[in-house]
C-alpha cells in the first residue's frame, strides 16, 4: 500500500535540475557555481544531484544546450515562410521565459570542451539561419545575417541583467527592438552625432604594475580567467611567478584592475562624446558611437570585463557595479529625454538591447576594426533603441 505521506519525486525532476543551474551559472560563472549551490536551488542534497549528473561539467553542459534547443524547437513550430515579426517573437517568448539561466551561452561557453561547443555552435547557426532567412524575404539586402545576429543580441541581453519587468512587456519591448534592428540599412547614411568618437589613448604600460595588468587581459579574454595560471602571466612577462606577488596580492586583483581600467577608459570616453553634443537624440547617437568604438578599440579587455565581472568577490565587485549603473544611467537619462514615451525600465531594457547588438555584430564581424564596421554597427545599435 502507498503511504499517502510520501514524498513524490518530480518527473521533471532532470530538467528542474538543469533550470537551476542555468540560473547559478549565468549568476556566478561556470568555476564559481556549486553543485552545493544548485542542488540548494532544486531542493535536495547534492548527492542526490550527482544520481543525476556525474560531475560539475557534464551538467554545465546540458545547461549550455538547454536554451538553443529551446530556440530551435520553437521555431520548427514557426511556419515556413512565416512573417518575419513572427520568428522574432518565437525567439523572443522562448528568451525572456528562461532569462534566468540563458546567458550561460554567452560568455560562459568557453569552458565547453570542443565536440560540446561545436554542437553548441551548430544549434546556434540553426536559430541565426532561420532568422536570417526571414530577414531577407523581408529586406532583400547581402548584410542580411549581420542584421540577423545583431536582432538575436537585442533579444539575448535580457539574459545579461537584472531589470526588473513584467514577461508580456520585456516580450513586447524586445520584440519590436528587434524588428527594428532587422529593418535597419547599416550601410545607410551617418548619423549626426556620431560624426567624431574621440576615445582615450590606449594605455602605455611604463611600470612593472601595468605590464602585468596588460599580459593577462588577453590571456583572460582568450582563455578565461579561472584558466589562466599565475605562472603564464609571468612568463608574458618575463618574471618568475613569485615576482608577481610584490605587485598584486593575487590573480583576482589583476582581474579587478583589468575591469577598473575598462570602466574608466569608457567613462572617460562617454565624458569626451558628449562635451560638445546638444539635444537628447544626438547623445544618444554619440553614447551608440562611443560603446561601439570603445568595443572594436579595446575588445579584449572589454570581453574580459563582461564575461568576468560576476567572478569576483563582492568587495571588489561593487565598485565596478556602481560604474555599470553610473554608465548606464547616463544613456536611460539620453533615452528617455529623447523618447519621452519609456518609463525608467524600458529605457533601461532598451539601453542593454543595444549593447547586445554592439557585441553580437562584433563577434559576427569578427571585431575586424575598420570605419565602415563601426558605423554598420552603430547604427545597428541605434536602430535598436528606436531613434
Amino acid at each position: 500500500m502507498t503511504d499517502p505521506t510520501a514524498v513524490t519525486r518530480p518527473r521533471n525532476r532532470k530538467q528542474l535540475i538543469v533550470d537551476a543551474a542555468g540560473r547559478v551559472f549565468s549568476e556566478h560563472g561556470y568555476h564559481a557555481a556549486s553543485m552545493e549551490k544548485i542542488a540548494a536551488g532544486v531542493g535536495i542534497t547534492a548527492a542526490a544531484l550527482y544520481r543525476h549528473f556525474p560531475n560539475k561539467y557534464a551538467l554545465f553542459a546540458a545547461c549550455a544546450d538547454v536554451m538553443t534547443d529551446r530556440l530551435v524547437a520553437a521555431l520548427d513550430e514557426v511556419p515556413p515562410g512565416a512573417p518575419l515579426a513572427d520568428v522574432l517573437t518565437a525567439v523572443t517568448r522562448v528568451t525572456v521565459a528562461h532569462r534566468a539561466s540563458g546567458g550561460v551561452y554567452r560568455w560562459e561557453a568557453r569552458y565547453l570542451d570542443r565536440d560540446d561547443r561545436r554542437r553548441l555552435v551548430e544549434q546556434f547557426g540553426r536559430v541565426v539561419g532561420r532568422v536570417d532567412d526571414a530577414v531577407q524575404r523581408a529586406y532583400a539586402r547581402p548584410d542580411g545575417r549581420l542584421r540577423a545576429v545583431a536582432a538575436l543580441g537585442a533579444i539575448g541581453s535580457i539574459t545579461m541583467h537584472h531589470t526588473s519587468i513584467a514577461q508580456r512587456r520585456a516580450e513586447d519591448l524586445l520584440s519590436a527592438s528587434a524588428l527594428r534592428v532587422a529593418a535597419t540599412d547599416p550601410a545607410g547614411p551617418r548619423r549626426k552625432g556620431a560624426e567624431s568618437v574621440e576615445l582615450p589613448a590606449r594605455p602605455v604600460p611604463r611600470t612593472r604594475r601595468a605590464e602585468i595588468l596588460a599580459a593577462a587581459v588577453p590571456l583572460f579574454a582568450r582563455d578565461g580567467f579561472a584558466s589562466v595560471t599565475n605562472g603564464q602571466i609571468a612568463e608574458a612577462v618575463g618574471l618568475a611567478p613569485s615576482a608577481l606577488y610584490r605587485h598584486y596580492p593575487g590573480k583576482v586583483d589583476i582581474l579587478a584592475a583589468a575591469c577598473l581600467q575598462a570602466a574608466r577608459l569608457l567613462a572617460q570616453g562617454v565624458e569626451q562624446s558628449l562635451h560638445e553634443v546638444t539635444g537628447p537624440h544626438d547623445a544618444v547617437v554619440a553614447l551608440a558611437a562611443t560603446y561601439v568604438a570603445y568595443s572594436f578599440e579595446y575588445t579584449a579587455l572589454n570581453s574580459v570585463a563582461e564575461a568576468e565581472l560576476v567572478g569576483l568577490p563582492a568587495d571588489l565587485r561593487r565598485p565596478l557595479a556602481l560604474a555599470q549603473r553610473e554608465h548606464i544611467a547616463v544613456w536611460e537619462q539620453q533615452l528617455r529625454l529623447a523618447r519621452p514615451e519609456l518609463d525608467p525600465r524600458q529605457a533601461r531594457v532598451l539601453v542593454h538591447a543595444g549593447f547586445g547588438v554592439a557585441v553580437e555584430a562584433g563577434r559576427a564581424l569578427r571585431w575586424l576594426d575598420s570605419p565602415d564596421h563601426r558605423d554598420a554597427v552603430t547604427a545597428l545599435v541605434v536602430g535598436a533603441l528606436g531613434l
